[in-house]
């Protein structure tokens, strides 16, 4: 970690890995690798909002303890697989530190570590792709280690946090990654689903098109033929004035 990089918000701070960067998006910071192969291997999200009532360490363990289940792309409901949660002190600040298999996306594993300082509740989630947890596991474990958790009342003063309101849930079941997963490059499963299921809509929408443009083709060739029918008639009645002339 001697390349490693300091990252810090007005509640919360902790070092990143070489190569790593994070950007505002809305009221979560994202962090994931610049490289783009990188990128859909690993991402964090970091998170705060005011405390309210639900907003305790012994109810973030409880909710952790149990699986999680959101809806993916099929109208199929995805359930998570809790493997544990328990309360650790990182530097001489108590979190729930607790792991999740397809609790954000299907196929990822995501480590959660939640706290509370004074009015605020803090989470932060790691989470990477089952291929590559092995490879990630000892880069999160020394990430964590740096995690420091402080309350800036002189920033909040000046409206400079970004928090969640008190009534919204910290680790809801809104999950966030699926939907931004596109956008930050890390929702393979889902294009695969999203792509499978247009097709079908496509090859209904052809089929439909192809029914239209059979019965406009015939409309036009039965339209057709009338004219065609009155034009011969004409020629008669024109043979038959000059026979008459004639005599």
């Amino acid at each position: 970690m001697a390349e490693a990089k300091k990252f810090a918000t007005k509640y919360c701070e902790f070092e990143l890995p070489p190569g790593w960067e994070c950007v505002l998006e809305g009221l979560e910071w994202v962090c994931q690798s610049s490289s783009k192969e990188r990128k859909k291997e690993a991402i964090i999200i970091l998170a705060a909002k005011l405390r309210g009532s639900q907003d305790s360490l012994d109810q973030y363990q409880a909710y952790l303890k149990k699986s999680k289940a959101f809806k993916i792309p099929g109208r199929k409901t995805q359930v998570s697989e809790p493997k544990y949660a328990s309360m650790k002190i990182i530097n001489r600040h108590q979190w729930i530190d607790a792991l999740h298999l397809a609790s954000e996306v299907p196929g990822f594993y995501t480590r959660y570590l939640a706290t509370v300082k004074e009015d605020l509740g803090i989470a932060v989630t790691f989470s990477v792709s089952r291929v590559h947890y092995a490879s990630y596991q000892s880069v999160f474990d020394r990430m964590v280690s740096t995690l420091r958790v402080f309350r800036q009342r002189k920033s909040a003063a000046k409206g400079g946090l970004n928090l969640k309101k008190k009534s919204e849930d910290l680790l809801g079941d809104d999950v966030y990654i699926p939907d931004s997963g596109n956008k930050f490059g890390i929702g393979v499963n889902q294009k695969k689903r999203g792509k499978k299921k247009s097709g079908g809509d496509d090859l209904l929408l052809l089929i439909l098109a192809g029914l239209l443009i059979g019965g406009a083709a015939f409309y036009y060739m039965k339209k057709k033929k009338k004219p065609a029918g009155g034009k011969k008639k004409k020629k008669k009645k024109k043979k038959k004035k000059k026979k008459v002339s004639s005599d």
